[in-house]
Order: structure tokens, then C-alpha cells, then sequence
């Protein structure tokens, strides 16, 4: 009962923690998703203002091609009325007031009269372009795009696109520039980039560090599988792709689950490595104090039973009787100094190990059942650190527990030897073996599958082996219907060590 009740609250405990892990991946992966949900939203949002912003330049630049246009026309009528002055007959009835009007309502094409090389007058030109040298520069760009009129008697005339002209292309330039700066800029807190029609070069990017724009192909492709490209069309540049990034905030959000989970993993083993420390520091104390106890409780009616044998060996008892009845008192002597042990540091002692094994199995041979066989072969000369009291125990439960698991009918062999600077002692058995379950809690302290069981006898076994002797001990076969074999490995010790 004690076994399913442990059981029983092992798989509780397991059941919650698996709900509240369950229960935080599906609320933070739910937040994450309505977070990303918001984002595309807002991204669609901004993405459709985008592209309608872009139509708007579209339209602006075409209203300016417009205007450059009719500015361009301007200047190429205002050379046509140079060359209608420059070309008309003195003596001819023409009249050339309307040109000449129209010449002087020019308010912004720039025009550079020059006679025999010598500059004469510059009509809107702006004055930071009045030093000879800008002069110059002008004239030869005006005579580069052929918007030259030579007059008679040396006078030349130069003349170029509008000053409005040129400033709406500035006007165009800046407002594609802006625009493209605060399509990248204002994006919604995600990171974006804009890139050229092939998919293959970073015109502008914002929230990407430096590291992610050092290779631009796996960037561009990592954000097309993130979010499909957005197109946009500009004005003198083509096709270009709006691609972003998922938020910072959200990606944060996706490990946070996570990140909770280490933090609450972490709390709840430290907390469960105090908890077992204070509850096995506990378990010692009170196998220390009972072992302790019965080692007293057991010292007064031993020390009678040695009295009472010099009263019998005085009455002329049997010898042979009286001599068996000294080997069980000198056993239970040997059981009361284990008690007593129990909790203090024993005294190890560097021996021939397997004169001792030999010794401690003829002695359990003779006190149990006769059904079950002893088989022990002992390699000669392997020397260990062992206490005689504790390690005498360690083979008694390991044979008894044998016993018990062949129903007291069986075969039992021990075998001892060095092995690799060990000392190697295996106990086989052909009883009914154990099951995986059942072996990996043997050597829980209170586990016990007998009816009547406390569970600490191997407990006690592996605690002796491992704490006092620095040993091991593990179950090395176990098959149901087949038996089992317990390994209890010590440091070999050489003899000159000894």
C-alpha cells in the first residue's frame, strides 16, 4: 500500500506539472500569436499607406513632369524670340513689340548675353551663381546642351532651363528621398528594409544590426520566408520590396515560455535538493539514534547469555553444543558492534578480503536451509580496505535477500577477484528476479516488496558500500524467472600498501 500511495502521488505531481507546463506554452504562445496578429494588422495598415503614399508621389512627379514641360517649352520659345530679333530685316515692315515684351516678361529663365567673349548682362541668374567662375560653368553647361544664339557683330546669347524648373526637380528629388526614408524609418517598431527589384541589394534598412547586414542574400531571403514582400513602385527608380522583421518584443515573447520554465525548473530543484537534504539528514539522525539504541538494548541480555554459557560449560554441557552457542554469541556481538558503528566514521582495515569472505559464508552456509547449494570461488590474495563488522553485513543481507527470492530452494554462488585495481564480488542467485520497476528502486530507503519488509537492508548495504568503503555496488543481471546478480566492486589494495 505504502508503494501505490508513493506511486500514486508521483504520477499527481507529475500530472501537475505537466498541466501547468501545458497551460504556460498554450498562454504565452496564445499571446504571441495575438501579438503577431496585431503586428500584420498594423503592417497591412501601414503598408497600404505606404503604397498609397507612393501613388501620390507618383502623381506629384508626374504633375511636375508636367511642369517641367511647359518650363522647357518656356525656354526654347524664349531662344525662338532671340533668334526671331537676331534674324528679322531692319527694313522690313515687322513688328517685334509682342517678342520683345515676351523677352522681357521672362522672370525665370536664366539667359548670359556675351559680345566678343566678354560677359554684357545675365538675366535670373541667381546671385550665389554671379562669381566668374560659376559664370563660366553655367555658360559652358548652357553651350554643352546646345541652347546657344549668335548675333551679328559678335554678340553671342546663352540660355537655360528655368529656375522653377530646376527647383521642382530639387522639390522631386527631396520628396522621393524623404519618402523613402520614412517608409523605412516609420515601421510600425518592426525591423524593415527596402530592396532594389531584384531581390538582391539593401537600398535602406532601420533596426538591423550590423552583423544581420553582413550577409544581404541570407537576410533578404530569412525576412521573404518571415513576411511576403510588399511591392512598390517609385518614381525614377523602379520596382522596389518593403520586407520586414517580426518585432523585437515578439520574438522575446516565443522564448519567454522558456526562459519561465528554466527559472521555475530551477527554483523547484533547489528547493527539491533542500528538501532532501533536510529529510536524509533527518533519515540519519533517526537510523543513527535507533541503531544506536538497539546496539545499547542488545548489550545487557548478551552480556547475560555469556554468563549463563560459563554457568552451563560448568555444569559439564556438551562442549560441541556450548561451542556453537559461543560462534551465534560472537555473531550477535558482531551485530551489536554494527549498530553501534552506525553514524561514526568505522575503522577500515587492509586485509585479505577474500580469507574473510570465505570465513562469513561458511558461517551463513550452515544457518540456512539445506535446500539451497553455495557456490564460492574465491581468487586467493585480494586485498581491500574493509571494516570486518559492516562489510560481514553486507554479505549477510545480500544472502539472506537471496534466499528469500529462491523461496529458500536454489543455488547461490559467490565469486571474488581483482579486476582492473578492483576488487570484484558478484552474488547470483536463481530466484525469481526483478522487473526494470522493481530495480530501480531497491535501493530506495523503506522500498520493500515482501509483506513484512521495512525496505532498509539494502538501503543499509548500498550506504556501507558506497559512504564507508567508497565502493559500488549495482544490479548487474536481474530477469524475472532467472535470478539476479548483485557487483560490489572495492579499491584493490596491494600488499605492500597493506
Amino acid at each position: 500500500m505504502r508503494i501505490r500511495n508513493k506511486q500514486y502521488s508521483r504520477v499527481v505531481l507529475l500530472a501537475g506539472a505537466s498541466a501547468i507546463v501545458a497551460l504556460t506554452l498554450w498562454s504565452s504562445g496564445h499571446i504571441a500569436r495575438t501579438l503577431r496578429n496585431e503586428e500584420q494588422r498594423k503592417v497591412e495598415l501601414w503598408s497600404e499607406a505606404i503604397v498609397q503614399r507612393a501613388q501620390l508621389v507618383r502623381y506629384t512627379e508626374d504633375l511636375f513632369a508636367d511642369l517641367r514641360t511647359e518650363e522647357r517649352d518656356k525656354a526654347d520659345l524664349i531662344g525662338e524670340a532671340y533668334r526671331i530679333i537676331q534674324e528679322a530685316d531692319p527694313g522690313a515692315p515687322v513688328d517685334l513689340t509682342f517678342i520683345t515684351r515676351f523677352i522681357q516678361a521672362n522672370r525665370t529663365i536664366p539667359v548670359l548675353v556675351y559680345k566678343d567673349g566678354v560677359l554684357q548682362a545675365d538675366i535670373n541668374v541667381p546671385p550665389s551663381l554671379r562669381s566668374p567662375d560659376q559664370l563660366d560653368s553655367l555658360r559652358n553647361a548652357m553651350e554643352a546642351r546646345g541652347s546657344v544664339i549668335n548675333f551679328e557683330e559678335g554678340l553671342t546669347l546663352f540660355y537655360d532651363q528655368s529656375n522653377r524648373f530646376r527647383d521642382l526637380r530639387t522639390v522631386m528629388d527631396d520628396i522621393i528621398h524623404s519618402f523613402i526614408s520614412e517608409t523605412v524609418l516609420n515601421s510600425a517598431s518592426i525591423p524593415v528594409l527596402l530592396a532594389d527589384s531584384t531581390l538582391k541589394r539593401i537600398v535602406r534598412a532601420d533596426r538591423f544590426n550590423a552583423r544581420d547586414l553582413a550577409d544581404t542574400t541570407a537576410l533578404i531571403a530569412r525576412l521573404s520566408a518571415v513576411n511576403p514582400p510588399i511591392a512598390l513602385d517609385l518614381p525614377g527608380a523602379g520596382r522596389q520590396w518593403i520586407l520586414y522583421d517580426e518585432s523585437l518584443v515578439l520574438k522575446q515573447l516565443r522564448f519567454f515560455p522558456v526562459v519561465q520554465l528554466l527559472i521555475i525548473g530551477g527554483f523547484l530543484l533547489l528547493a527539491y535538493s533542500t528538501f532532501s537534504a533536510f529529510r536524509r539528514s533527518e533519515q540519519n539522525r533517526v537510523w543513527v539514534g535507533m541503531a544506536k539504541e538497539t546496539a545499547h538494548q542488545l548489550g545487557t541480555p548478551l552480556s547475560a547469555l555469556l554468563a549463563w554459557v560459563e554457568v552451563l560449560r560448568s555444569e559439564g554441557v556438551d562442549e560441541a553444543v556450548l561451542t556453537e552457542l559461543g560462534k551465534d554469541l560472537d555473531r550477535l556481538r558482531t551485530v551489536t558492534d554494527r549498530f553501534s558503528k552506525i553514524g561514526s566514521d568505522p575503522e577500515l582495515t587492509s586485509a585479505d578480503l577474500s580469507a574473510f569472505v570465505a570465513e562469513t559464508m561458511a558461517y551463513l552456509q550452515r544457518r540456512m536451509p539445506k535446500a539451497v547449494s553455495f557456490e564460492v570461488a574465491l581468487e586467493e590474495g585480494a586485498r581491500a580496505s574493509f571494516n570486518p563488522a559492516l562489510f560481514g553485513w553486507v554479505l549477510e543481507n545480500l544472502t539472506k535477500n537471496a534466499v528469500d527470492a529462491m523461496e529458500g530452494a536454489g543455488s547461490l554462488r559467490v565469486r571474488l577477484a581483482g579486476v582492473g585495481g578492483q576488487v570484484v564480488l558478484d552474488v547470483e542467485d536463481t530466484g525469481k528476479g526483478m522487473s526494470r520497476w522493481v530495480q530501480r528502486q531497491v535501493f530506495d530507503p523503506g522500498f520493500s516488496t515482501k509483506a513484512r519488509g521495512w525496505g532498509l537492508g539494502l538501503s543499509l548495504v548500498k550506504r556501507i558500500v558506497t559512504e564507508y568503503h567508497g565502493g559500488q555496488i549495482v544490479i548487474l543481471r536481474s530477469e524475472e524467472g532467472l535470478g539476479t546478480t548483485f557487483r560490489v566492486t572495492l579499491p584493490l589494495v596491494s600488499e605492500d600498501m597493506g
